[in-house]
C-alpha cells in the first residue's frame, strides 16, 4: 500500500498544480483575482467549500489518529493540505501510517 499511497501523493501534487500554475503564469499572485474565480459561480463555490471542510476534516484527523498511533512527522501531511490539498496532505499521511506501522513490526 505504501506505493500506491506515495503514487497518489505525487499525483496530488502534479494534477492541482497543472491547473494553477498556468493560472499564476497568466495572473501572478492576484489573490483577489482567485477568490473572484472561485466564487463565481454557485458550483465553484460547492466544490471549494467541500475541500475547506475536507481540509479541516483532514487536519484534525492527522492530529488525533497520529497522535494516537505515536506516529511522527504529523507537521508534513499538515503542511502538504495547508500548501496543496486534501489530495496531498491525506495519502501522505497514509503513507507515513504505513510506514509507522511496518517501524512498530
Amino acid at each position: 500500500m505504501k506505493w500506491f499511497y506515495g503514487l497518489l501523493a505525487v499525483l496530488g501534487v502534479a494534477l492541482p498544480y497543472s491547473q494553477l500554475l498556468p493560472w499564476m503564469m497568466d495572473h501572478g499572485l492576484d489573490s483577489s483575482r482567485l477568490l473572484e474565480e472561485i466564487a463565481q459561480t454557485r458550483i465553484g463555490s460547492f466544490a471549494w467549500m467541500d475541500v475547506l471542510v475536507s481540509a479541516v476534516v483532514l487536519i484534525g484527523f492527522i492530529l488525533f489518529e497520529g497522535k494516537r498511533s505515536g506516529m511522527r512527522l504529523l507537521w508534513l501531511p499538515i503542511v502538504g493540505t495547508l500548501a496543496v490539498g486534501v489530495s496531498l496532505g491525506l495519502p501522505l499521511f497514509l503513507l507515513l501510517r504505513e510506514l509507522s506501522t511496518e517501524r512498530k513490526k
